[in-house]
């Protein structure tokens, strides 16, 4: 199988502050990977390193088979897909052209800057699939944040990158776009069965069924990582987070809730 990231005894260090230490995450094309930990715990640290936009400290970061240091980096940020919900857009864009933009990876449509013919099918195919057609004459503004995140998904695959990193895609949706969120997210998982995800999140429940592989963080550290089902565990949980979490999976969804002292 591809390998799509490696990590190896990663250690990074900000402003004399341990952030991680002896990270080794290796993910491989195919694999969608939860990164689940406390505030604090190095989550979009690590990201920012699988996203080429943080260099290790020490150790060693291989993105797409290039290692961070040996390689151009805005060349192999092209082939990474990210998916930010605090995207910074402004201006009124339509869904079409915030997609576009994802083609020159900038916030804003680029002055005389023309797509391709080709670029402009792979966009129009991404708004279809991600049922977004019917959103034509929307623009940025007026979108609500569910159908944001949707569009933000469409923009980080328009350049039909081998990996997407999602940054705490629910953040700020209710419990109905969240839902329709995450189908797009199985969606595009069993469609494209080559890509390789990594999510962050705080919450279990916004994993998607298709999550195979999850690593949990603690204080910089990868406390367990694997298959999904062998580290979401109620075990493993409490003590990454350091308080009793009853975790359960049911038709390929996981819940969390505290786990009351008895008497109480």
């Amino acid at each position: 199988m591809t390998e799509i990231l490696r990590l190896r005894n990663v250690d990074f260090v900000r402003e004399s502050r341990q952030i991680l230490t002896g990270v080794n995450f290796t993910v491989s094309a195919g694999e969608h990977w939860a990164l689940i930990g406390p505030n604090g715990a190095g989550k979009s640290t690590l990201l920012s390193m699988c996203g080429a936009e943080k260099h290790p400290t020490r150790g060693t970061v291989h993105v797409l088979g290039h290692q961070l240091g040996r390689v151009e980096i805005r060349k192999l940020r092209e082939s990474i897909g990210h998916v930010n919900p605090r995207h910074p857009l402004r201006s009124a864009l339509t869904v079409r052209q915030v997609v576009l933009t994802g083609a020159t990876g900038t916030t804003e449509l680029m002055p005389r800057w023309e797509p391709s013919p080709e670029v402009f099918e792979r966009a129009d195919y991404l708004i279809a699939m991600l049922g977004l057609r019917t959103l034509a004459g929307a623009t940025w503004p007026t979108m609500s944040q569910g159908e944001r995140g949707r569009t933000l998904i469409a923009r980080a695959l328009v350049t039909d990158p081998p990996l997407l990193l999602l940054d705490e895609p629910s953040t700020g949706l209710d419990i109905a776009a969240r839902e329709q969120f995450l189908e797009t997210v199985d969606h595009l998982h069993r469609s494209h069965p080559e890509l390789a995800t990594v999510l962050v999140t705080h919450h279990l429940e916004e994993l998607p069924e298709t999550t195979t592989h999850a690593a949990l963080l603690n204080n910089g550290r990868i406390f367990a990582a694997g298959h999904a089902c062998d580290v979401l565990t109620t075990e493993h949980v409490t003590e990454s987070f350091g308080h009793p979490i009853q975790i359960e999976y049911r038709d390929r969804r996981w819940q969390a809730r505290a786990i009351r002292a008895s008497g109480s």
